[in-house]
């Protein structure tokens, strides 16, 4: 199965080719073909990973020559796949939940006329992302890295008939191009200093490296990883990415794209264990991020986009893990496969919750659906659970360990790091509950007939009901992995343990925390505790606003995003409008000027010459006259 393992690629990227080549003539069955290319994908990473478990833990590693890609002399990239313990998990993760997506959009796409584009567009999406996270190489993970970039403009712009999503997907791509740049800058430090690009060769030249070439390396990798993942500075394009159908959110920002920049910090760890500078600048963005997410989420009404904050909270939640370095490699890749599931299923939730409220996202006109939509509300109750942290649900045995990895260490930094992991956890927990009480609690903030609407009354009138069984099912798959995988995954640290060939075991079992482990557990449940009474009290006691108030300045900030666009219009747009408005000007007035001046020039000598040539013959000879005469003065003068 190793040798047989570009089959994973091949069969989604055949499929998505087949469909958009075959256009109208497959709408019939293109959503089953693109189903089953996700699901021969799994089963094909499945046999691969049963093929690696049952290898010794140092032969785990592999990879794989397909053929020579770009031969250049002495510099060469052969275009391969690395099978191991963390590509694998990736392999299982994008797949998986992949597939399950792929037959919720079958409900959820049903009365779309075009869902054939879309559905070759998901495999498009799944295809990229695996050439991502297989390739041996910088190069190959680039090759993906633009393939997910260009999948994802097609699904948030899908409906671009309507130009905010339009707008929308073009701001998503632009913004990863901006940290793209960072990826190709340290590929080419690392042509100029490795002579390769291969993970291998990489790895094994970092301890000849000077440090300021390492750290500029981290740090260009680093750029490269925010932009993907949405991290700060370059996390204003996940908000808007929002306007793709909720399918789209539950693919990109919980089992995939979202979470390469992660994947690229740990698939780089020799270079930021040997550069600790840059790898505290990763720790210090993923908790710096995960506060700004949790503070963007609270604020926001429309519950996609509340998810979307969520997202990047909890993508930084990630990002600090990495950013610990060995003692943290394992933990932030067990976050990103819990969060894979309880964060799909929150999507596929508010998928949902759209689907039987006349697509509404607006949790102010929601309230008392626990009622009409019974399995809804409790595979949503599962998943709010499990990112919260409560036991036993995932997200305890994943961000918790996140958590206690950050109070290792000395000076500034656990307390630093470890205290705005704490918050986040609090701040995690009140942003879920008020979404979860805003929307299955309370009173019903929607009327099912028109009669009952009082004079004035701003309610909607609703009929919402519970989603087929083909949405329906996903979402019980999801909710019951998280609820069930963190424990599953932390048993025996069997996730450390299988991961140890790649990032090394953890060093947390033998680490002292500046605080107790039991205090920092004790504090964090506490906490969330405290989030989940005090959005209680006010979105389950109280009754909710049909119009959000006007808010305290942080609210305000907060919902539009800590002006996160405005920061960016008057830092690079703005300037960069001047600056290409200056060089027209010096184009237009300086080159164009003299082109267009010489030209004029010429045209108008001719026309005075033009004149000369009138036809008359008189006008002739008496040019030929002034010439014999000028002649005659010009002879005269040279024999004086």
């Amino acid at each position: 199965m190793i040798d047989a393992s570009w089959l994973l690629v091949a069969i989604p990227a055949l499929s998505a080719a087949v469909l958009l080549l075959l256009g109208r003539r497959s709408d019939a069955w293109g959503p089953y073909l693109a189903i089953a290319a996700s699901t021969a994908s799994f089963v094909v990473g499945l046999l691969t990973l049963f093929t690696v478990l049952g290898e010794e833990a140092e032969n785990r590693i592999h990879d794989v020559t397909l053929y020579s890609w770009l031969p250049a002399g002495d510099f060469s990239v052969d275009l391969g796949m690395r099978i191991d313990p963390l590509s694998l998990t990736f392999v299982m993760l994008i797949t998986f939940v992949g597939t399950l997506i792929h037959v919720y959009s079958l409900g959820y796409m049903q009365h779309d006329a075009d869902k054939r584009r879309f559905f070759a567009y998901l495999n498009l999406f799944v295809a990229a992302m695996l050439t991502l996270v297989l390739a041996n190489s910088y190069a190959g993970l680039f090759l993906g890295w633009e393939g997910v970039g260009l999948a994802s403009y097609l699904l948030i712009g899908f409906w671009n008939q309507h130009t905010e999503n339009a707008v929308a997907a073009k701001k998503a791509f632009v913004m990863n191009r901006v940290g793209d740049m960072g990826l190709i800058i340290a590929m080419g430090l690392m042509a100029a200093n490795v002579g390769s690009v291969s993970f291998a060769d990489v790895d094994a030249a970092v301890p000849g490296l000077s440090a300021g070439v390492l750290t500029a390396m981290g740090l260009l990798l680093l750029l490269g990883a925010v932009g993907k993942s949405a991290q700060f500075p370059l996390q204003a394009w996940l908000g808007d990415a929002m306007a793709g159908p909720t399918p789209v959110s539950a693919l990109i920002h919980a089992a995939t794209m979202v979470t390469a920049g992660v994947y690229i910090i740990v698939r780089s760890d020799a270079i930021f264990s040997a550069a600790p500078d840059a790898r505290l600048v990763v720790a210090v963005i993923g908790a710096f991020t995960l506060l700004l997410g949790a503070f963007i989420a609270c604020a926001k009404d429309d519950i996609k986009k509340s998810l979307a904050g969520s997202t990047m909270s909890q993508i930084g939640y990630m990002v600090l893990g990495a950013g610990l370095g060995p003692i943290g490699y394992a933990f932030a890749i067990f976050h990103l496969v819990t969060h894979g599931f309880f964060k799909a299923g929150l999507f596929l939730g508010a998928g949902s919750l759209m689907h039987a409220n006349d697509d509404s996202t607006d949790m102010r006109h929601y309230g008392g659906l626990r009622k009409v939509m019974m399995i809804t509300w409790l595979t949503f109750a599962a998943c709010w659970l499990a990112i919260m942290g409560v036991p036993p649900f995932s997200g305890f045995y994943s961000k918790d360990k996140i958590i206690e990895a950050a109070f290792v260490g000395s000076g500034w930094q656990p307390w630093v790091l470890g205290g705005a992991a704490l918050i986040g956890a609090g701040i995690t927990a009140f942003y879920m509950s008020r979404m979860f009480f805003m929307t299955f609690f309370g009173k019903e903030r929607w009327v099912d007939s028109a009669e009952k609407l009082g004079p004035d009354d701003p309610r909607p009138v609703r009929h919402p009901h519970e989603s087929p069984l083909v949405m329906t099912i996903p979402m019980i798959v999801l909710a019951l992995g998280a609820t069930f995988l963190g424990m599953l995954l932390a048993w025996d640290s069997a996730i450390e343990h299988w991961l140890a060939p790649v990032v090394g075991e953890s060093e947390l079992h033998h680490a002292e925390p500046v605080m107790p482990l039991w205090l920092i557990m004790t504090t964090t449940l506490t906490l969330v505790a405290l989030g989940i009474l005090l959005a209680w009290r006010q979105y389950g006691m109280n009754p909710v606003p049909l119009t959000p108030p006007h808010g305290s300045v942080l609210t305000r900030a907060a919902r539009r995003d800590f002006y996160a666009d405005d920061v960016n219009e008057a830092l690079t747009m703005r300037p960069g409008q001047h600056l290409t408005r200056t060089l027209v000007y010096a184009d237009t007035a300086v080159v164009d000027g003299s082109v267009n001046g010489l030209a004029r020039g010429t045209v108008s000598l001719g026309r005075s010459w033009r004149k000369l040539q009138n036809g008359y013959v008189r006008s002739y000879a008496a040019l030929i006259l002034a010439g014999v005469v000028v002649a005659g003065i010009v002879l005269h003068l040279v024999r004086m």
